[in-house]
């Protein structure tokens, strides 16, 4: 069995050093702008793959009737859970464990108005599957928000990719994730500082870019540092490869996010054709 990454560890480092009323408000503000609405009163929210659970709570908190969590690790389960039960544990936030993949899951899950999937199902050994999963859970004319990491071919003798930058940091994520947790913290330790080096050498306040991480989406600085390290499995797509196979599957896209490089693409698709 490939050893994978600690994305639910991870998650709980986040909830327990990180997660504060500003990054959930930041999360509530960055999931209104992509779906362009001002909130999701009376909607259905699955959130697949939820890690730390905190778009699950900011989806409740914007008004939605129903939430429903899943995990297939079971620590970012409890990070849920964690959340759910200071939020007073509300009858209409549903979090358990389980796997995109697992068909029985899907077939028995229903269809939601808004499906949440974001930077996850690249990393569950088989992207392809995952995206056609969580394409049935959607309600026809309902969402489909999902980010994918970008596909960066290579240049020169192999432009298919075979040994481009996704390739290579394929390669890293396997191995990184076979380290020592200690041999872990060490690497995640050097590339901190050499971050913190470049940008005092492009005249960046390395302080204030730390700190203004909070921006996107919420999130850690140090803990998306240790998930880009780590992150396996690890697949990725082009744009161009999401679109044909969403429009197959009957979906029109409604809001794109383009990163480039080998950041996630975000991607916002609407269901008109029931499957």
């Amino acid at each position: 069995m490939k050893k994978v990454f600690d994305f639910g560890k991870n998650w709980q480092n986040f909830v327990k050093m990180y997660l504060n009323d500003k990054r959930i408000e930041e999360a509530k503000r960055s999931l209104c702008e992509f779906l362009e609405i001002n909130d999701l009163t009376g909607k259905t929210f699955l959130d697949i793959g939820c890690g730390s659970g905190l778009f699950s709570l900011a989806a409740l908190r914007l008004g939605t009737s129903k939430v429903v969590s899943f995990d297939v690790d079971p620590f970012s389960v409890k990070c849920a859970k964690t959340l759910w039960q200071q939020e007073g544990s509300p009858v209409n936030w549903e979090i358990f464990e389980g796997s995109v993949l697992d068909e029985g899951l899907i077939k028995k899950l229903g269809t939601f108005d808004i499906v949440y999937s974001w930077g996850v199902l690249h990393h569950t050994g088989d992207m392809w599957q995952a995206i056609e999963n969580a394409t049935y859970l959607v309600n026809k004319d309902g969402l489909l928000y999902i980010a994918i990491y970008n596909k960066a071919d290579g240049v020169g003798i192999y432009p298919d990719g075979r040994f481009g930058p996704s390739k290579f940091w394929q390669i890293e994520k396997r191995i990184y994730s076979q380290l020592p947790a200690f041999v872990q913290n060490l690497i995640d330790f050097g590339v901190m500082g050499f971050l913190i080096l470049a940008y005092l050498l492009t005249f960046n306040n390395p302080i204030k870019k730390i700190r203004n991480h909070i921006s996107l989406r919420g999130m850690s600085w140090h803990i998306d540092i240790k998930d880009w390290l780590g992150g396996y499995p690890y697949e990725y797509a082009s744009v161009s490869e999401i679109f044909k196979f969403m429009k197959k599957k009957g979906f029109e896209l409604m809001n794109l996010k383009n990163n480039n490089g080998l950041m996630n693409n975000e991607y916002l698709f609407k269901k008109i054709i029931a499957q």
